[in-house]
C-alpha cells in the first residue's frame, strides 16, 4: 500500500529529467500522471468485488505483482506511449492494493484494536505522498529518473513473498451476481472525469476535449448511482452510506483529502515560484509534515482514548484550518524554519483526524461487507483528492487569466485559502458525529486469521 501511494507523487520531480529522454515539452510528460490515475480510476471501483469473488489474498498478491511488473516496464520504456501504457497498468493494480489491502487489515483486527493499527496505516495513506517527492528526487539526481520506477521490483517480490506465507484467504460464500452494467458505468465515468479533472487546469475548462469528457463523465456517474442504489448486488453497495458513522466520516475524508493534496500540490509551486526556492529546499521544507504525521500516529490511540472520536476530530480539524490559513500569509521574507513549523503543524493536526477516522469509520460495517466498504471509501478518497487538486489548480490559472502572475503569492494564497475550505467543510460535518465517547485500548492480541 505505500508503494502505491508513494507512485502518485514520487513522478512529479522526475518529469522534466522524463521530457529531456524523450524529447518532449514538459507539458506533455503530464500524460505520465495523469496515465497512473486514470489506471487507479479504471478497476478502483471494482476491487470489493473481485475480493468477495476470487478471494482478498489472491486478488491483492496478484494486484502486488502486476504492480511490481509494470513498475520493470515503466523503468525500461523507450517512448512517452510504451511509458504511459506501463503507467495505466499499473495504476489499475495500485487501485485495488489500497482497498482489498484495508479490507484484509480491518476483517482481522476488532474495532478495539484499529487505534493501535492506525499507527502503521498512516504510513501508507498519509506519509507516502510525502516522502515521494522527496525519493524521488533524491533518485532522479542520484541514478536516473528510471530507478522511481525500478525502487519498487525488489520491495515487491519481498512483499509478495511475505503474502504468500503469512496472510490468510478470506472469500465470501454467497456467489453475487457480477454488475456488468454498473462496471461499465464506473469504468467511463470514473476515467473520463478524473481525466477532465486533472487536465482541465492545464488545457483550460473551455476546452472541447475536457467538457466533453467531463461532461459525459460526471453524466455517467449520476447514471451509475441511480442503477447502484437499485441494484440487488450492486459494484458500488451505496446502501453502506445509510450507516450514518461510515457516511460522515467518508464526506470528512474526502474533503480532508481535497485539502490535503490541494496544499500538497499547491505550496510547492508557490515557494519555487514565489518565494524562490529551490527544488531539493522545497521538498525538505514540507517533509517535517510527514515527521507530525509519524509522530500523531503514535500519539492517537491515547489521544482517541482521553478525548473521545468527535472532540479530537473538531480540535484536530480546527488546529488544520488555523494551520492552512497560516500557510497561505506566507511572504517571500519568511523564515524557512517558520514554514517548517506550519508543515510539521499540518502533520499533527491532520494526522489526528486522518488517523481517526480511519480507525472508525469502519466500526458499524459487519464482516462480510468490509470489502465494499473499503472500496467505496477509496473511491470517495480518491475523487475527493483530485477534485482538490483541480480546483485548486484552476483558482491559479484563473488568477492568471485576470492579470496575475506565478511569481505573485497572492495567486497561491487564494488557492491555498481554497485548501482551508474544504477543512471547514470536514469540521461542519465532524461537528455532526454523535459522541461515541472515550475509547479504551484494546490489549495486544495475536491477529485472527481472516
Amino acid at each position: 500500500m505505500f508503494m502505491a501511494a508513494m507512485d502518485a507523487t514520487i513522478t512529479n520531480v522526475a518529469l522534466p529529467a522524463m521530457g529531456a529522454a524523450f524529447q518532449i515539452p514538459l507539458s506533455a510528460t503530464s500524460a505520465i500522471n495523469v496515465g497512473y490515475l486514470v489506471g487507479v480510476a479504471m478497476l478502483l471501483p471494482i476491487a470489493g468485488w473481485l475480493g468477495d469473488r476470487f478471494g482478498t489474498k489472491r486478488v491483492f498478491l496478484i494486484s502486488l505483482s502486476i504492480f511490481t511488473v509494470s513498475s520493470l516496464f515503466c523503468g525500461l520504456a523507450e517512448s512517452l506511449v510504451t511509458l504511459n501504457m506501463a503507467r495505466i497498468i499499473q495504476g489499475a493494480a495500485g487501485g485495488l492494493l489500497t482497498p482489498v489491502g484495508m479490507a484484509i487489515l480491518f476483517r482481522t483486527f476488532s474495532p478495539e484494536e484499529r487505534p493501535r493499527l492506525s499507527r502503521m496505516i498512516v504510513f501508507p495513506i498519509a506519509v507516502a505522498p510525502a516522502l515521494g517527492p522527496i525519493i524521488g528526487g533524491f533518485l532522479v539526481d542520484q541514478l536516473s529518473w528510471r530507478w522511481i520506477f525500478y525502487i519498487n521490483i525488489p520491495f515487491g517480490i519481498l512483499a509478495v513473498i511475505v503474502g504468500i506465507l503469512f496472510l490468510e484467504e478470506y472469500r465470501k460464500e454467497v456467489r453475487e451476481h457480477f454488475d456488468g452494467k454498473g462496471f461499465l458505468l464506473s469504468i467511463f465515468g470514473f476515467s473520463m472525469f478524473m481525466y477532465a479533472l486533472t487536465q482541465g487546469p492545464s488545457q483550460g475548462w473551455t476546452s472541447p476535449e475536457i467538457w466533453i469528457t467531463g461532461v459525459l463523465g460526471l453524466s455517467f456517474m449520476i447514471a451509475l448511482i441511480f442503477v447502484e442504489w437499485r441494484a440487488t448486488d450492486p459494484l458500488l453497495d451505496l446502501k453502506l452510506l445509510n450507516e450514518p458513522l461510515f457516511r460522515i466520516m467518508s464526506i470528512i475524508s474526502a474533503c480532508s483529502a481535497a485539502a490535503l493534496f490541494g496544499m500538497l500540490y499547491i505550496f510547492p509551486l508557490m515557494y519555487q515560484n514565489a518565494l524562490h526556492a529551490s527544488a531539493l529546499h522545497t521538498g525538505l521544507t514540507v517533509f517535517p509534515e510527514a515527521i507530525g504525521l509519524m509522530i500523531s500516529s503514535q500519539l492517537l490511540p491515547t489521544s482517541l482514548k482521553k478525548l473521545g472520536v468527535k472532540r479530537l476530530m473538531i480540535l484536530s480539524l480546527t488546529g488544520s484550518v488555523v494551520v492552512f490559513a497560516l500557510i497561505a500569509f506566507l511572504s517571500a521574507s519568511v523564515n524557512p524554519w517558520i514554514v517548517r513549523v506550519l508543515m510539521f503543524s499540518v502533520g499533527i493536526f491532520l494526522g489526528h483526524s486522518v488517523g481517526a477516522l480511519r480507525a472508525t469509520a469502519f466500526n458499524h460495517i459487519s464482516h462480510g461487507s468490509m470489502a465494499r466498504a473499503t472500496t467505496l471509501f477509496q473511491v470517495q478518497y480518491r475523487l475527493g483528492s483530485v477534485l482538490g487538486v483541480a480546483i485548486l489548480a484552476s483558482v491559479i490559472g484563473f488568477a492568471d487569466v485576470i492579470g496575475g502572475s506565478q511569481a505573485n503569492p497572492i495567486t497561491y494564497q487564494w488557492a491555498l485559502f481554497g485548501s482551508a475550505i474544504f477543512l471547514i467543510l470536514s469540521l461542519i460535518f465532524a461537528i455532526q458525529l454523535k459522541n461515541t465517547g472515550k475509547i479504551s485500548e484494546a490489549p495486544p492480541q495475536k491477529a485472527r486469521a481472516s
